[in-house]
């Protein structure tokens, strides 16, 4: 099987949200959401998180990237993720950078599949969004408040996003169509930090052997 893919026309959008009084609301779901901030930064968690969610929507970016990488864009002050719940089950997450100037970037929002269809999209974008301007005072305190909130989509992304972007009050603020090499979502591509084997005590190989 060929790893990668090259799609000859990929059509990305960056979008964007200019006070918080453009955003629109969304129909509740049919179950309670609750939203949590990881506190503790987990590359772990948030590469897991970012397989779980973007895998059938050709998220494939931060494949190359090494534990270490993960480690270094999870541990900033900037950077706050956000892990939604329903039914005592993750329904999805979304990632926020406050970035210079007062613009906040929504840099990953997704659900997992178990919650894909069922009308947890729009709620998951709404609740984002409100995290995302409520910079500076609910998360990044040393940033100052949000101007600015935008994000990227593309042709790869689930047919209903930029649909639930729009609803939710996102303008267009730029387009470009370009060739995109994809690779192979269904690979699991990151090696682990360490390996186990060889951290193992000389006894319990012993025993397990």
């Amino acid at each position: 099987m060929n790893d990668v893919v090259e799609v000859a026309a990929v059509t990305e959008w960056a979008m964007e949200m200019l006070d918080l009084e453009d955003l629109r609301p969304a129909p509740l779901p049919g179950v309670e959401m609750t939203f949590t901030r990881s506190c503790v930064p987990s590359p772990d968690v948030s590469r897991a998180l970012y397989a779980a969610v973007g895998a059938r929507v050709c998220w494939t970016d931060r494949f190359p990237w090494s534990f270490e990488d993960w480690r270094a864009w999870v541990d900033r002050p900037e950077l706050s993720t956000w892990i939604a719940m329903a039914e005592g089950t993750i329904a999805g997450f979304f990632e926020l950078e406050a970035q210079p100037g007062g613009a906040t970037e929504v840099h990953l929002v997704g659900l997992t599949p178990a919650f894909v269809g069922k009308g947890y999209g729009g709620y998951l974008v709404e609740q984002c969004v409100r995290r995302a301007w409520q910079r500076g005072s609910l998360w990044a305190e040393h940033a100052g408040p949000a101007t600015r909130v935008w994000l990227r989509t593309s042709t790869l992304d689930h047919p209903n996003a930029m649909a639930n972007y729009r609803r939710r009050g996102f303008k267009v603020a730029e387009e470009i169509t370009k060739p995109k090499s994809v690779p192979d979502p269904r690979i699991a591509p990151w090696p682990l930090p360490e390996d186990p084997r060889m951290m193992r005590p000389a006894h319990e190989e012993e025993l397990i052997s």
